[in-house]
């Protein structure tokens, strides 16, 4: 999916919602224990009542793989079910030396079929680039995250006396292009989004810390949106878990919804 595809499904769906599939068996409902697959058996039931609002789903890859040969089951499942017009993200982290990393993106671009990856830039240049080889995949990389560890180094002065978020803007923004690279720009740190925007005016953001962790959607649009929208804005406790018992898909789907509908305000307002 490229730029211009993923703006035209949020003009559709008036929305720029992705939901995090953070799936934690600990938080399954009851009944679905009972199933051969209760992981994949709730992914399926949260994305047939959101994906009417969804632009994007972002399954964590931890919780999957913390489950073993099973959770990657779980995990090929899930994105298999998930509409094939909808924007994956395998929220995997990753990022080695160049080997390395061109297996990670063969693993999540080839044999799972994600469309983009987040992925780590400490590295550098070669740990990133085997990502960026694949036609029509994304990498979405860590710029300025909405952690309270993220001060510990994003926001340290470097030696031209710039925050280290600056420096990794500037120079991985050379490393790709708007076609291809998006950057995770945390929610909780409104007034940086603008900041962000002014050096990487033309890329997609993608934005957790809305809801749960205390973001303001408002914010995140006043600061971040531009010409062609450029927000991907996550939630995934807010929603997945919005329920506990039979209707927790129903209640997950009510709270998407709810998000839509202020999405749809915002994007008359700045577009």
């Amino acid at each position: 999916m490229n730029r211009i595809d993923l703006f035209k499904k949020i003009q559709d769906k008036k929305s720029f919602l992705c939901v995090g599939l953070d799936t934690d068996p600990s938080k399954i409902p009851s009944h679905l224990l009972k199933t051969t697959d209760p992981v994949f058996e709730f992914n399926k039931e949260i994305i047939d009542q959101t994906a009417e609002f969804a632009v994007a789903y972002k399954p964590n890859i931890a919780f999957y793989e913390a489950l073993g040969p099973k959770g990657w089951e779980s995990l090929q499942k899930t994105l298999d079910y998930i509409p094939k017009e909808i924007f994956t993200i395998a929220d995997a982290k990753r990022g080695d030396i160049g080997n390395t990393s061109g297996l990670y993106a063969k693993a999540f671009f080839e044999t799972m079929d994600f469309d983009s990856i987040t992925v780590a830039p400490y590295m550098g240049v070669d740990s990133v680039k085997p990502f960026l080889e694949f036609e029509n995949k994304w990498v979405i990389l860590l710029a300025l995250t909405s952690n309270e560890g993220s001060a510990d180094f994003q926001l340290i002065s470097s030696q031209s006396g710039k925050p280290l978020f600056q420096e990794v803007l500037e120079k991985s923004s050379k490393w790709g292009n708007p076609d291809n690279m998006m950057y995770v720009v945390g929610a909780t740190r409104g007034e940086k989004i603008a900041e962000v925007r002014k050096i990487v005016p033309e890329h997609f953001f993608l934005v957790p810390g809305v809801g749960a962790q205390g973001g303001s959607l408002e914010d995140v649009a006043h600061f971040g949106m531009n010409s062609h929208c450029g927000l991907l804005v996550n939630s995934s406790r807010g929603i997945i878990y919005a329920g506990n018992d039979k209707d927790f898909a129903k209640l997950a789907g009510l709270e998407a919804k709810k998000l839509q509908l202020e999405m749809e305000k915002l994007l008359s307002k700045y577009l």
